[in-house]
C-alpha cells in the first residue's frame, strides 16, 4: 500500500520550493513529438482515461485519503529522509492535500481513440487550488509512464489494420475477415503485466483477435466493455510444441489425426506444424488427412513460426524442393483447393487454413499480402499473429511523447511560458501559453497563446475536475473513432 505521491522521479518532490514564490497556477499538456516510424503522422490517443480510474481516483482514495493522515506523513517522511537526506522539503503540502481530501486538478482531452497529428496536443492539466499548483508536473512521471504505451501500441495496430484492410478490399470477399486477421500474442515478451494489458488493450482497438485474456477484463473494467454482450476479445483452441514434441517426432502424424478428429472433431483448431518438418506435414500428412478435415464442421489452421514469414506463406523461388518454393498456401490450395472469388483471387477451402504467428512486422504483413496477391490469392488466406518485437520494442520516444507546461500564472498574473533549446532540431520545442485544439478538417491542429475564453471553446473537453471523472467512455465508441 504505497502512498502514490511516492510514484515519482526523485527530483520533483523539491519543485514546489523551486517555482517563483506566488506561483499558483501551472498548465501541462500531452503531445507527441516526432515519429520514429516512417509514414506514421498521426498517433492513435488511448490510456489516460485508464490513468485516472486507477491512479488519480482508486489509488489515492485507497491509498492516500483514506489512511490516517499521520501513517501517511509518516510513511513520505521516512521515504524523504533516506532518500534525500534530513527532510528539507516540509510535509505541509502533503498534509494539505489529505486535508482536502481529492486531487484539485482538471484534465481536458480529446476523445480516445482519435487520431492526432504529430505535436498536436491530446490532453492538457492544471490545478484549481492555488495553494496545490506543485500537483500539476509532479504527476508527470507517473502519467508518462502509464500513458505512452497504449498509444503507441493503438497507433502501431491501426498502421496494421490500414494494411491488412487496403489488401482484403483488393482481393479478399470477406473484408470482415481483418477482425481477426491480426492476433495478438505479445504478452509473454512484455515489461510486466500492465504493460502487458495496456498495450493489448491498444491492439483491440483494432483487431478482436487476442491471447492476452487479462486485457478483457482490462477493458471491462476501465473502458466499460462487456464481454456478454459484444466480442471484446477472442481466440481459438491451439496446440504448443511441448503438445506436438510429447507426441513425438515418429508420432506427429498420429498427434495431427487424434486432434481433429477426436480432441476437436468440430470447430476451429491451430496446429503447430514446424516442430520438425513443416514440408513434410504440408506434403504427406495433410494429403492423408484430408478427407478428414474435409468432414469437419470447423476449419484446421496450420501454423508455423519458424524461417521467414514471407517466404513460408508465399514460397521461395529460389527454394531447394517443390514445397519450398510454393509456400504454405499454395500447398494448402493443391490439397484442400478452395474457389476463386469475384475479385478474381483464390481462397483456400472453409475448412483449411494458416497462421504465422512469429516474426511479423508491419513490413512483413505488407510483404505477405503483396506476395500471396503476386500469386493470386486473397489476402485473407492468413492470420498474421503480432508479438512483444512489435508492441514492447518502443518507447516514449518512438513518438517523442513528453508533457510539459506552457502556461503559469504568478502573483495573479499570467506567463506564457515555453521550451526551445536551441541545441535541438526542433522536436523539443514546445508550445506556447494556453492552447486551443480545433478541428482541421478530419484531423487536429493547435492554436496556442490564447485567452482563458478561447481555451475553453476548442476541442478538448473536461474529462476530471476535483476528484471527478465527467466522461467514462466506452470501447464500443472509442473503436468506431479508431476504425473511422
Amino acid at each position: 500500500m504505497t502512498n502514490p505521491l511516492l510514484y515519482t522521479d526523485g527530483y520533483k518532490v523539491d519543485h514546489r520550493r523551486q517555482y517563483p514564490e506566488g506561483t499558483s497556477l501551472v498548465y501541462s499538456n500531452w503531445t507527441p513529438r516526432k515519429s520514429r516510424i516512417e509514414g506514421v503522422e498521426e498517433i492513435v490517443f488511448f490510456g489516460l482515461q485508464y490513468f485516472i480510474k486507477k491512479y488519480i481516483i482508486a489509488d489515492f482514495d485507497n491509498n492516500f485519503f483514506a489512511r490516517p493522515k499521520e501513517e501517511v506523513l509518516r510513511e513520505y517522511t521516512r521515504r524523504i529522509n533516506n532518500y534525500l537526506g534530513p527532510n528539507a522539503v516540509g510535509i505541509d503540502h502533503i498534509g494539505d492535500l489529505h486535508d482536502l481530501g481529492y486531487i484539485p486538478m482538471v484534465f481536458k482531452a480529446l476523445p480516445e481513440g482519435v487520431s492526432v497529428p504529430i505535436r498536436v496536443p491530446m490532453f492538457t492539466m492544471f490545478n484549481t487550488k492555488t495553494e496545490f499548483f506543485w500537483l500539476t508536473n509532479y504527476f508527470e512521471t507517473i502519467l508518462s509512464t502509464t500513458v505512452w504505451m497504449p498509444c503507441n501500441s493503438a497507433t502501431i495496430a491501426k498502421q496494421y489494420r490500414l494494411i491488412l484492410d487496403k489488401y482484403a478490399a483488393e482481393t479478399s470477399s470477406v473484408p470482415e475477415f481483418v477482425d481477426w486477421q491480426g492476433h495478438d500474442f505479445s504478452m509473454r515478451g512484455m515489461a510486466g503485466l500492465e504493460a502487458a494489458l495496456m498495450s493489448a488493450s491498444g491492439h483491440l482497438l483494432s483487431f478482436t483477435g487476442t491471447d492476452t485474456i487479462p486485457a478483457i477484463d482490462f477493458l471491462e473494467e476501465y473502458y466499460n466493455a462487456n464481454s456478454d454482450e459484444e466480442l471484446v476479445g477472442g481466440s481459438v483452441a491451439a496446440t504448443e510444441h511441448s503438445v506436438m514434441s510429447m507426441g513425438t517426432n515418429e508420432g506427429e502424424m498420429q498427434t495431427f489425426k487424434r486432434l481433429v478428429t477426436e480432441v476437436y472433431p468440430n470447430g476451429v483448431v491451430s496446429v503447430v506444424s514446424d516442430t520438425w518438418d513443416l514440408w513434410k506435414v504440408l506434403t504427406e500428412y495433410l494429403p492423408a488427412l484430408k478427407s478428414e478435415i474435409l468432414a469437419r464442421e470447423g476449419k484446421v489452421v496450420i501454423r508455423p513460426d519458424s524461417g521467414d514469414p514471407v517466404k513460408i506463406i508465399c514460397g521461395n523461388a529460389e527454394g531447394e524442393h517443390e514445397a519450398e518454393r510454393k509456400g504454405v498456401v499454395e500447398l494448402l490450395w493443391d490439397i484442400f483447393g478452395g474457389q476463386v472469388n469475384d475479385k478474381g483471387y483464390k481462397e483456400l477451402d472453409a475448412h483449411i487454413g494458416a497462421i504465422y504467428g512469429d516474426s511479423i512486422t508491419l513490413e512483413r504483413a505488407r510483404n505477405i499480402c503483396e506476395g500471396l496477391k503476386a500469386k493470386g490469392f486473397a489476402s485473407t488466406n492468413v492470420v498474421l499473429g503480432v508479438g512483444s518485437f512489435t508492441y514492447q520494442y518502443n518507447t516514449r520516444d518512438t513518438f517523442g511523447f513528453a508533457m510539459k507546461a506552457t502556461y503559469g500564472e504568478v502573483n495573479g498574473e499570467g506567463r506564457n511560458i515555453y521550451k526551445d533549446p536551441v541545441t535541438d532540431d526542433g522536436t523539443k520545442k514546445s508550445a506556447k501559453g494556453l492552447i486551443k485544439i480545433v478541428k482541421d478538417g478530419d484531423s487536429y491542429a493547435l492554436v496556442d497563446q490564447v485567452s482563458w475564453e478561447e481555451e475553453g471553446r476548442g476541442e478538448l473537453k473536461e474529462v476530471f475536475r476535483d476528484g471527478k471523472l465527467l466522461v467514462d467512455e466506452k470501447l464500443s465508441d472509442i473503436r468506431s473513432r479508431v476504425r473511422k
